[in-house]
C-alpha cells in the first residue's frame, strides 16, 4: 500500500505539466511582448532642430507630417540665429541647424561644425513694417514718428538678430534712422518683436513679412524696399549626419516649396 501511495496519478502529473508549459510559453510571450514595447522607441529617432524664430509656423506643420509619415521624433527649438549659432558652435546637440542669417552660418562653416556639402541657402523674406490701423504708411520720418506717438518701435536687436540688423540697414538707407534710434523696443528674436506689436505694447514693429501673415492682430503698413537692406536669406545645414536628420532635411530643401510659400517665404532659386 504505502509503494501504490507513493505513486503520483498519471492524470495530475499531466495536468501539472500542461500547467507549468504553458506558464513557460506565457513568459515566453510576455518577454517578447516586452522587448518589442522597448525596441519600440529604439527604432524611432530623435531630431534636434534648430531654427530661427520666424520659421516656427512652417516648421511646426512640416515637423509634424514628417512625425506622421516616419514615427520620427522632430524636436524643434526656436530662437534668434545669433543665439542658436553660438549654441551650436559651443557643442548643443542639435542635428540640423536653420537660420535668417548667411553670415552666422559662415560663421559655422568656419568653426567647421557643419556637415560638409549639406549646406543650402534655402528661403527668402522681405522685411514690413506692421500696426493694428491698416492705412497705409510713408517711409518718411514725419509719418512714422506721428504713427509711433508716444510709443516705441519694435524690433529684434539691431547689433546681433537678422531682422533687427536688416531693419536697422533699411532705416538708416531710408533716412530714418536719427528718428527712430532712441525709440526702440528691442527683443530677443523677431517673434517677440511682432508680439510687442500684437499685444499693443508697441504700435508699430519691424518685422518679416512672414510673421505678419502668421498673426492676425497685426497689418502690414508698410513693405522696406530690397535695396535698402542686405539680402535676406534662410541657409540650413546638418550638424550630425544621421538617417533620420537627412531624410528631414531633404524634406526641407525639396517637397516643402509649397508650405514655405503659404507661410509667406520665397525660395532662393526662385529669385535668383
Amino acid at each position: 500500500m504505502s509503494g501504490v501511495a507513493g505513486k503520483v496519478p498519471w492524470q495530475l502529473v499531466k495536468w501539472r505539466t500542461d500547467v507549468s508549459d504553458r506558464r513557460q510559453r506565457g513568459g515566453i510571450l510576455g518577454l517578447a511582448a516586452a522587448f518589442l514595447l522597448l525596441a519600440g522607441p529604439v527604432l524611432a529617432d530623435r531630431i534636434s532642430v534648430f531654427a530661427a524664430a520666424s520659421l516656427k509656423n512652417a516648421l511646426d506643420e512640416i515637423a509634424a507630417g514628417y512625425e506622421a509619415d516616419t514615427g520620427h521624433d522632430v524636436v524643434l527649438t526656436y530662437a534668434g540665429s545669433a543665439r542658436l549659432a553660438r549654441q551650436v558652435q559651443a557643442g548643443a546637440p542639435a542635428d540640423i541647424v536653420f537660420l535668417a542669417s548667411t553670415d552666422w552660418m559662415d560663421e559655422l562653416e568656419r568653426a567647421e561644425v557643419l556637415v560638409v556639402d549639406s549646406r543650402t541657402d534655402l528661403l527668402t523674406n522681405r522685411l514690413v513694417l506692421v500696426g493694428h490701423e491698416g492705412k497705409p504708411l510713408e517711409l518718411s520720418s514725419d509719418d512714422l514718428v506721428a504713427r509711433l506717438g508716444d510709443g516705441r518701435l519694435a524690433v529684434a536687436m539691431t547689433n546681433a538678430v537678422p531682422a533687427g540688423i536688416y531693419a536697422k540697414q533699411a532705416l538708416t538707407s531710408l533716412g530714418l534712422w536719427p528718428a527712430v534710434a532712441g525709440r526702440l523696443a528691442e527683443t530677443d528674436n523677431v517673434r517677440a518683436a511682432l508680439a510687442l506689436v500684437a499685444l499693443g505694447a508697441a504700435p508699430l514693429g519691424a518685422v518679416y513679412a512672414s510673421d505678419a501673415r502668421a498673426e492676425p492682430r497685426v497689418a502690414i503698413l508698410a513693405t522696406f524696399p530690397e535695396d535698402t537692406h542686405g539680402p535676406i536669406r534662410y541657409p540650413v545645414a546638418l550638424v550630425h549626419d544621421t538617417d533620420a536628420a537627412r531624410g528631414f532635411l531633404d524634406v526641407l530643401t525639396g517637397q516643402s516649396a509649397e508650405v514655405f510659400a503659404r507661410h509667406g517665404f520665397g525660395l532662393v532659386e526662385a529669385r535668383e
